[in-house]
Protein backbone atom coordinates (compact mmCIF):
# COMPACT_ATOMS: atom_id res chain seq x y z
CA UNK A 1 0.00 0.00 0.00
CA UNK A 2 2.93 2.27 -0.76
CA UNK A 3 1.92 5.89 -1.24
CA UNK A 4 -1.42 5.57 0.59
CA UNK A 5 -2.10 7.92 3.47
CA UNK A 6 -2.21 6.38 6.93
CA UNK A 7 -6.00 6.71 7.00
CA UNK A 8 -6.50 5.11 3.61
CA UNK A 9 -4.06 2.33 4.39
CA UNK A 10 -6.05 1.48 7.50
CA UNK A 11 -9.36 1.60 5.59
CA UNK A 12 -8.01 -0.72 2.87
CA UNK A 13 -6.71 -3.11 5.51
CA UNK A 14 -10.22 -3.17 7.00
CA UNK A 15 -11.64 -3.96 3.55
CA UNK A 16 -9.24 -6.86 3.08
CA UNK A 17 -10.15 -8.11 6.52
CA UNK A 18 -13.66 -8.70 5.20
CA UNK A 19 -12.27 -11.57 3.13
CA UNK A 20 -12.51 -13.54 6.38
CA UNK A 21 -16.25 -13.62 5.68
CA UNK A 22 -15.47 -15.71 2.62
CA UNK A 23 -17.10 -15.83 -0.79
CA UNK A 24 -20.88 -15.96 -0.54
CA UNK A 25 -22.33 -16.95 -3.89
CA UNK A 26 -25.72 -15.24 -3.81
CA UNK A 27 -27.31 -11.86 -4.38
CA UNK A 28 -29.28 -11.16 -1.19
CA UNK A 29 -26.36 -9.49 0.58
CA UNK A 30 -25.44 -7.34 -2.42
CA UNK A 31 -29.05 -6.29 -2.98
CA UNK A 32 -29.43 -5.35 0.68
CA UNK A 33 -26.28 -3.23 0.58
CA UNK A 34 -27.23 -1.61 -2.73
CA UNK A 35 -30.64 -0.68 -1.33
CA UNK A 36 -29.07 0.83 1.78
CA UNK A 37 -26.79 2.95 -0.42
CA UNK A 38 -29.60 3.83 -2.87
CA UNK A 39 -27.47 2.97 -5.87
CA UNK A 40 -28.92 2.94 -9.40
CA UNK A 41 -29.29 -0.56 -10.88
CA UNK A 42 -30.48 0.17 -14.41
CA UNK A 43 -33.87 -0.67 -15.83
CA UNK A 44 -34.43 2.98 -16.74
CA UNK A 45 -32.88 4.42 -13.58
CA UNK A 46 -29.33 5.73 -13.63
CA UNK A 47 -26.60 4.82 -16.11
CA UNK A 48 -26.83 2.21 -18.83
CA UNK A 49 -25.02 -0.99 -17.84
CA UNK A 50 -23.09 -3.36 -20.08
CA UNK A 51 -22.54 -6.67 -18.31
CA UNK A 52 -19.70 -8.94 -19.46
CA UNK A 53 -19.21 -12.57 -18.44
CA UNK A 54 -17.09 -15.45 -19.71
CA UNK A 55 -13.89 -17.27 -18.83
CA UNK A 56 -11.14 -15.50 -20.78
CA UNK A 57 -11.02 -12.04 -22.34
CA UNK A 58 -13.53 -10.31 -20.06
CA UNK A 59 -11.17 -7.58 -18.90
CA UNK A 60 -9.90 -6.80 -22.39
CA UNK A 61 -13.44 -6.68 -23.78
CA UNK A 62 -14.59 -4.39 -20.97
CA UNK A 63 -11.60 -2.10 -21.54
CA UNK A 64 -12.47 -1.89 -25.25
CA UNK A 65 -16.12 -1.04 -24.62
CA UNK A 66 -15.09 1.66 -22.15
CA UNK A 67 -12.47 3.07 -24.53
CA UNK A 68 -15.01 3.42 -27.35
CA UNK A 69 -17.56 5.08 -25.07
CA UNK A 70 -14.99 7.55 -23.75
CA UNK A 71 -13.91 8.36 -27.31
CA UNK A 72 -17.54 9.23 -28.04
CA UNK A 73 -17.55 11.69 -25.13
CA UNK A 74 -19.74 9.57 -22.84
CA UNK A 75 -19.11 9.69 -19.10
CA UNK A 76 -17.93 6.11 -18.64
CA UNK A 77 -17.41 3.90 -15.61
CA UNK A 78 -15.41 0.66 -15.68
CA UNK A 79 -15.46 -1.94 -12.90
CA UNK A 80 -13.12 -4.93 -13.16
CA UNK A 81 -11.36 -7.55 -11.04
CA UNK A 82 -8.88 -8.55 -9.85
CA UNK A 83 -6.48 -5.63 -9.70
CA UNK A 84 -2.81 -6.08 -10.55
CA UNK A 85 -1.01 -3.57 -8.31
CA UNK A 86 -3.49 -1.19 -6.67
CA UNK A 87 -7.05 -1.61 -5.42
CA UNK A 88 -7.84 1.69 -7.15
CA UNK A 89 -7.54 -0.03 -10.56
CA UNK A 90 -10.90 -1.73 -10.02
CA UNK A 91 -12.83 1.56 -10.13
CA UNK A 92 -12.24 3.70 -13.22
CA UNK A 93 -14.11 6.74 -14.49
CA UNK A 94 -13.28 8.21 -17.90
CA UNK A 95 -10.06 6.19 -17.91
CA UNK A 96 -8.82 7.39 -14.49
CA UNK A 97 -8.59 5.34 -11.31
CA UNK A 98 -10.67 6.41 -8.34
CA UNK A 99 -8.81 9.06 -6.35
CA UNK A 100 -7.39 8.20 -2.94
CA UNK A 101 -9.72 10.75 -1.35
CA UNK A 102 -12.83 9.33 -3.04
CA UNK A 103 -11.79 5.81 -2.09
CA UNK A 104 -11.19 6.79 1.52
CA UNK A 105 -14.54 8.59 1.73
CA UNK A 106 -16.37 5.62 0.20
CA UNK A 107 -14.71 3.05 2.45
CA UNK A 108 -15.29 5.18 5.56
CA UNK A 109 -19.02 5.54 4.81
CA UNK A 110 -19.34 1.86 3.98
CA UNK A 111 -17.56 0.80 7.16
CA UNK A 112 -19.87 2.90 9.33
CA UNK A 113 -22.98 1.69 7.52
CA UNK A 114 -22.32 -2.04 7.91
CA UNK A 115 -20.46 -2.11 11.23
CA UNK A 116 -23.24 -4.05 12.98
CA UNK A 117 -24.71 -5.97 10.04
CA UNK A 118 -25.40 -9.68 10.33
CA UNK A 119 -24.43 -11.39 8.16
CA UNK A 120 -21.53 -9.07 7.43
CA UNK A 121 -21.11 -8.17 3.74
CA UNK A 122 -18.22 -9.83 1.93
CA UNK A 123 -15.30 -8.19 0.15
CA UNK A 124 -16.94 -8.52 -3.28
CA UNK A 125 -20.31 -7.28 -2.08
CA UNK A 126 -18.65 -4.20 -0.62
CA UNK A 127 -16.45 -3.32 -3.59
CA UNK A 128 -19.25 -3.89 -6.10
CA UNK A 129 -21.71 -1.60 -4.33
CA UNK A 130 -18.92 0.90 -3.66
CA UNK A 131 -18.27 1.04 -7.42
CA UNK A 132 -21.94 1.48 -8.30
CA UNK A 133 -22.38 4.19 -5.69
CA UNK A 134 -19.29 6.07 -6.92
CA UNK A 135 -20.39 5.86 -10.54
CA UNK A 136 -23.78 7.24 -9.56
CA UNK A 137 -22.24 10.20 -7.76
CA UNK A 138 -20.08 10.96 -10.84
CA UNK A 139 -23.11 11.26 -13.12
CA UNK A 140 -21.94 8.32 -15.20
CA UNK A 141 -23.79 7.61 -18.45
CA UNK A 142 -22.41 4.13 -19.26
CA UNK A 143 -21.06 1.56 -16.76
CA UNK A 144 -19.13 -1.47 -18.01
CA UNK A 145 -19.24 -4.30 -15.46
CA UNK A 146 -16.98 -7.35 -15.50
CA UNK A 147 -18.34 -10.33 -13.58
CA UNK A 148 -16.03 -11.70 -10.92
CA UNK A 149 -16.86 -15.39 -10.55
CA UNK A 150 -19.41 -17.08 -12.81
CA UNK A 151 -22.37 -14.80 -13.31
CA UNK A 152 -25.62 -16.14 -11.87
CA UNK A 153 -24.62 -15.56 -8.24
CA UNK A 154 -21.92 -12.94 -8.83
CA UNK A 155 -22.30 -9.67 -6.95
CA UNK A 156 -22.48 -7.71 -10.22
CA UNK A 157 -25.66 -9.56 -11.21
CA UNK A 158 -27.94 -7.18 -9.32
CA UNK A 159 -28.11 -4.77 -12.28
CA UNK A 160 -30.47 -4.77 -15.25
CA UNK A 161 -28.17 -4.07 -18.20
CA UNK A 162 -28.74 -2.79 -21.72
CA UNK A 163 -26.87 -5.82 -23.07
CA UNK A 164 -25.08 -8.94 -21.85
CA UNK A 165 -21.82 -9.90 -23.57
CA UNK A 166 -20.16 -13.31 -23.34
CA UNK A 167 -16.49 -14.01 -23.99
CA UNK A 168 -15.29 -17.59 -24.67
CA UNK A 169 -16.18 -20.07 -21.94
CA UNK A 170 -13.59 -22.61 -20.78
CA UNK A 171 -12.73 -24.70 -17.76
CA UNK A 172 -11.81 -22.60 -14.72
CA UNK A 173 -13.07 -22.28 -11.14
CA UNK A 174 -14.66 -25.72 -11.44
CA UNK A 175 -14.93 -26.01 -7.65
CA UNK A 176 -17.51 -23.20 -7.74
CA UNK A 177 -19.01 -23.33 -11.24
CA UNK A 178 -19.20 -27.00 -12.22
CA UNK A 179 -17.03 -29.68 -13.80
CA UNK A 180 -18.27 -29.46 -17.40
CA UNK A 181 -18.45 -26.69 -19.96
CA UNK A 182 -22.25 -26.96 -19.96
CA UNK A 183 -22.42 -26.51 -16.18
CA UNK A 184 -20.08 -23.52 -16.31
CA UNK A 185 -22.07 -22.04 -19.22
CA UNK A 186 -25.25 -22.27 -17.16
CA UNK A 187 -23.61 -20.14 -14.46
CA UNK A 188 -22.43 -17.59 -17.03
CA UNK A 189 -25.90 -17.47 -18.62
CA UNK A 190 -27.28 -16.51 -15.21
CA UNK A 191 -26.65 -12.86 -16.10
CA UNK A 192 -29.32 -12.96 -18.86
CA UNK A 193 -32.35 -10.78 -18.11
CA UNK A 194 -35.81 -10.96 -19.69
CA UNK A 195 -35.78 -9.29 -23.09
CA UNK A 196 -32.23 -7.94 -22.75
CA UNK A 197 -30.07 -8.55 -25.87
CA UNK A 198 -27.18 -11.02 -25.61
CA UNK A 199 -24.08 -11.11 -27.82
CA UNK A 200 -21.53 -13.92 -27.66
CA UNK A 201 -18.11 -14.81 -28.94
CA UNK A 202 -17.89 -18.18 -30.74
CA UNK A 203 -18.39 -20.99 -28.23
CA UNK A 204 -18.05 -24.75 -27.94
CA UNK A 205 -21.27 -26.50 -29.11
CA UNK A 206 -22.31 -27.54 -25.59
CA UNK A 207 -21.86 -23.95 -24.36
CA UNK A 208 -23.78 -22.49 -27.28
CA UNK A 209 -26.66 -24.88 -26.65
CA UNK A 210 -26.97 -23.66 -23.06
CA UNK A 211 -26.86 -20.01 -24.11
CA UNK A 212 -29.42 -20.43 -26.89
CA UNK A 213 -31.85 -22.28 -24.62
CA UNK A 214 -31.52 -19.67 -21.86
CA UNK A 215 -31.91 -16.76 -24.29
CA UNK A 216 -34.99 -18.31 -25.89
CA UNK A 217 -36.57 -18.92 -22.48
CA UNK A 218 -36.15 -15.27 -21.47
CA UNK A 219 -36.98 -13.75 -24.85
CA UNK A 220 -33.46 -12.34 -25.28
CA UNK A 221 -32.36 -11.39 -28.79
CA UNK A 222 -29.23 -13.55 -29.24
CA UNK A 223 -26.31 -13.09 -31.62
CA UNK A 224 -23.09 -15.08 -32.02
CA UNK A 225 -20.11 -13.41 -33.69
CA UNK A 226 -19.09 -14.80 -37.06
CA UNK A 227 -15.84 -12.93 -37.66
CA UNK A 228 -13.23 -10.84 -35.82
CA UNK A 229 -13.01 -7.06 -35.92
CA UNK A 230 -11.73 -5.80 -39.27
CA UNK A 231 -12.49 -2.12 -38.96
CA UNK A 232 -8.97 -0.96 -38.14
CA UNK A 233 -6.14 -1.29 -35.66
CA UNK A 234 -6.60 -2.82 -32.19
CA UNK A 235 -4.32 -1.55 -29.44
CA UNK A 236 -3.98 -5.00 -27.83
CA UNK A 237 -1.84 -7.66 -29.50
CA UNK A 238 -3.02 -10.91 -31.04
CA UNK A 239 -5.85 -12.32 -33.16
CA UNK A 240 -7.84 -13.10 -30.03
CA UNK A 241 -8.06 -9.37 -29.32
CA UNK A 242 -9.72 -8.83 -32.70
CA UNK A 243 -12.43 -11.21 -31.59
CA UNK A 244 -12.72 -9.33 -28.30
CA UNK A 245 -12.96 -6.09 -30.28
CA UNK A 246 -15.77 -7.54 -32.42
CA UNK A 247 -17.62 -8.54 -29.24
CA UNK A 248 -17.16 -5.06 -27.74
CA UNK A 249 -18.43 -3.46 -30.95
CA UNK A 250 -21.43 -5.81 -31.11
CA UNK A 251 -22.29 -5.09 -27.48
CA UNK A 252 -22.44 -1.34 -28.12
CA UNK A 253 -24.64 -1.88 -31.17
CA UNK A 254 -27.03 -4.20 -29.32
CA UNK A 255 -27.22 -1.75 -26.40
CA UNK A 256 -28.06 1.07 -28.83
CA UNK A 257 -25.46 3.30 -27.22
CA UNK A 258 -24.66 6.23 -29.54
CA UNK A 259 -20.99 5.65 -30.39
CA UNK A 260 -20.10 6.77 -33.94
CA UNK A 261 -17.95 4.56 -36.17
CA UNK A 262 -14.94 6.88 -35.88
CA UNK A 263 -15.08 6.81 -32.07
CA UNK A 264 -15.20 3.02 -32.18
CA UNK A 265 -12.18 2.85 -34.46
CA UNK A 266 -10.17 5.34 -32.41
CA UNK A 267 -11.18 3.76 -29.12
CA UNK A 268 -10.11 0.29 -30.21
CA UNK A 269 -6.88 1.58 -31.74
CA UNK A 270 -5.87 3.27 -28.50
CA UNK A 271 -7.10 0.75 -25.94
CA UNK A 272 -4.67 -0.44 -23.27
CA UNK A 273 -5.10 -3.19 -20.69
CA UNK A 274 -2.14 -4.19 -18.49
CA UNK A 275 -1.11 -7.81 -18.09
CA UNK A 276 -2.59 -9.03 -21.38
CA UNK A 277 0.37 -9.69 -23.67
CA UNK A 278 1.82 -6.47 -22.32
CA UNK A 279 5.22 -5.76 -23.84
CA UNK A 280 7.66 -3.86 -21.64
CA UNK A 281 10.78 -2.75 -23.45
CA UNK A 282 12.17 -5.13 -26.03
CA UNK A 283 12.63 -8.24 -23.92
CA UNK A 284 9.72 -8.67 -21.48
CA UNK A 285 6.11 -9.76 -21.97
CA UNK A 286 3.52 -10.01 -19.19
CA UNK A 287 0.38 -12.11 -19.60
CA UNK A 288 -1.99 -13.30 -16.88
CA UNK A 289 -2.96 -16.59 -18.57
CA UNK A 290 -3.93 -18.97 -15.75
CA UNK A 291 -6.07 -21.65 -17.38
CA UNK A 292 -5.45 -23.99 -20.34
CA UNK A 293 -7.54 -22.06 -22.86
CA UNK A 294 -5.83 -18.77 -22.03
CA UNK A 295 -2.40 -20.42 -22.18
CA UNK A 296 -3.18 -21.83 -25.64
CA UNK A 297 -4.18 -18.36 -26.85
CA UNK A 298 -1.01 -16.92 -25.31
CA UNK A 299 1.13 -19.46 -27.20
CA UNK A 300 -0.61 -18.53 -30.47
CA UNK A 301 -0.13 -14.81 -29.83
CA UNK A 302 3.55 -15.36 -29.00
CA UNK A 303 4.05 -17.14 -32.33
CA UNK A 304 2.22 -14.35 -34.17
CA UNK A 305 4.51 -11.78 -32.56
CA UNK A 306 7.87 -13.57 -32.40
CA UNK A 307 7.75 -16.51 -34.79
CA UNK A 308 9.78 -19.51 -33.67
CA UNK A 309 11.68 -17.66 -30.93
CA UNK A 310 11.40 -19.44 -27.59
CA UNK A 311 10.45 -17.78 -24.32
CA UNK A 312 12.44 -17.63 -21.13
CA UNK A 313 9.46 -18.34 -18.89
CA UNK A 314 8.99 -16.84 -15.41
CA UNK A 315 6.14 -18.90 -14.02
CA UNK A 316 3.98 -19.08 -10.90
CA UNK A 317 0.57 -20.60 -10.25
CA UNK A 318 -2.12 -21.32 -7.67
CA UNK A 319 -3.09 -24.61 -6.07
CA UNK A 320 -6.61 -24.62 -7.53
CA UNK A 321 -5.49 -24.19 -11.17
CA UNK A 322 -4.82 -26.90 -13.75
CA UNK A 323 -1.15 -25.98 -13.82
CA UNK A 324 -0.09 -29.09 -15.71
CA UNK A 325 -2.48 -28.31 -18.56
CA UNK A 326 -1.29 -24.68 -18.63
CA UNK A 327 2.33 -25.79 -18.94
CA UNK A 328 1.48 -28.27 -21.70
CA UNK A 329 -0.32 -25.52 -23.63
CA UNK A 330 2.78 -23.30 -23.34
CA UNK A 331 5.20 -26.09 -24.36
CA UNK A 332 5.52 -25.03 -28.04
CA UNK A 333 6.99 -21.65 -27.07
CA UNK A 334 9.07 -22.42 -23.94
CA UNK A 335 12.86 -22.57 -24.01
CA UNK A 336 13.59 -22.44 -20.27
CA UNK A 337 11.68 -21.87 -17.04
CA UNK A 338 12.22 -20.05 -13.77
CA UNK A 339 9.56 -20.94 -11.20
CA UNK A 340 8.68 -18.48 -8.44
CA UNK A 341 6.46 -18.44 -5.33
CA UNK A 342 3.56 -15.99 -5.16
CA UNK A 343 2.56 -13.77 -2.26
CA UNK A 344 -0.78 -15.51 -2.06
CA UNK A 345 -2.03 -18.09 0.45
CA UNK A 346 -3.20 -20.29 -2.43
CA UNK A 347 0.18 -20.25 -4.19
CA UNK A 348 1.67 -23.48 -5.50
CA UNK A 349 5.07 -24.07 -3.88
CA UNK A 350 8.17 -24.02 -6.06
CA UNK A 351 9.02 -27.67 -5.42
CA UNK A 352 5.67 -28.73 -6.86
CA UNK A 353 6.10 -26.27 -9.73
CA UNK A 354 9.50 -27.74 -10.57
CA UNK A 355 8.13 -31.28 -10.59
CA UNK A 356 5.29 -30.22 -12.89
CA UNK A 357 7.73 -28.55 -15.28
CA UNK A 358 9.82 -31.74 -15.37
CA UNK A 359 6.67 -33.77 -16.06
CA UNK A 360 5.05 -31.48 -18.66
CA UNK A 361 8.12 -29.92 -20.31
CA UNK A 362 10.66 -32.78 -20.37
CA UNK A 363 14.16 -31.69 -21.24
CA UNK A 364 13.50 -28.00 -20.52
CA UNK A 365 15.90 -26.40 -18.05
CA UNK A 366 14.08 -25.27 -14.90
CA UNK A 367 15.47 -22.98 -12.19
CA UNK A 368 13.80 -21.62 -9.11
CA UNK A 369 13.89 -18.11 -7.69
CA UNK A 370 12.83 -16.84 -4.29
CA UNK A 371 10.86 -13.94 -5.76
CA UNK A 372 9.86 -12.36 -9.08
CA UNK A 373 12.56 -9.72 -8.52
CA UNK A 374 15.21 -12.42 -8.25
CA UNK A 375 13.84 -14.16 -11.35
CA UNK A 376 14.10 -10.93 -13.34
CA UNK A 377 17.72 -10.52 -12.23
CA UNK A 378 18.81 -13.90 -13.60
CA UNK A 379 20.38 -14.11 -17.08
CA UNK A 380 17.80 -15.05 -19.69
CA UNK A 381 18.21 -16.92 -22.96
CA UNK A 382 15.90 -14.81 -25.06
CA UNK A 383 12.82 -12.71 -24.40
CA UNK A 384 11.20 -13.22 -20.98
CA UNK A 385 7.55 -14.19 -20.60
CA UNK A 386 5.89 -13.77 -17.20
CA UNK A 387 2.72 -15.85 -16.93
CA UNK A 388 0.70 -18.42 -14.97
CA UNK A 389 -1.23 -16.00 -12.76
CA UNK A 390 -2.49 -12.43 -12.75
CA UNK A 391 -1.16 -12.26 -9.20
CA UNK A 392 2.34 -12.92 -10.54
CA UNK A 393 1.89 -10.26 -13.21
CA UNK A 394 0.83 -7.81 -10.51
CA UNK A 395 3.89 -8.60 -8.40
CA UNK A 396 6.19 -8.09 -11.40
CA UNK A 397 4.53 -4.79 -12.34
CA UNK A 398 4.88 -3.59 -8.75
CA UNK A 399 8.53 -4.65 -8.73
CA UNK A 400 9.20 -2.77 -11.98
CA UNK A 401 7.57 0.34 -10.51
CA UNK A 402 9.48 0.08 -7.26
CA UNK A 403 6.27 -0.45 -5.33
CA UNK A 404 4.68 -3.23 -3.31
CA UNK A 405 1.69 -5.03 -4.81
CA UNK A 406 -1.44 -4.71 -2.69
CA UNK A 407 -3.38 -7.79 -1.64
CA UNK A 408 -6.12 -8.89 -3.98
CA UNK A 409 -8.97 -11.35 -4.30
CA UNK A 410 -9.88 -13.42 -7.34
Amino acid sequence: MNGFSKELKEAVEWLYGTQLFGVKLGLDGTRRLAAACAVPLGGGWGPGFIHVAGTNGKGSTCAMIAAMCRQAGLRTGLYTSPHLVSLRERFQWNGEWISEMDLLDALTRMRRLISNWEPHPTFFEIVTVLALEWFGKKGTEVVVLETGLGGRLDATNIVTPLVCALTPVGLDHQQHLGQTLAEIAAEKAGIFKTGVPVVSAPQAPEVLEVFERRAEGLGCPFRVLQEPWSGGKVGLRGEVQRWNAALADAALTAAQIPVPARAREEGLAGVQWPGRFQEIGSDLVLDGAHNPAAAAVLAETWKEAFGEARASLIFGSLQDKDTAAVLRALAPIVGEVVVVPLLNPRALDVERLQSLVAECLPGVRCLRARSPAEALSLPANGRRLVTGSLFLVGEVLACLRGAAAQPTAQ
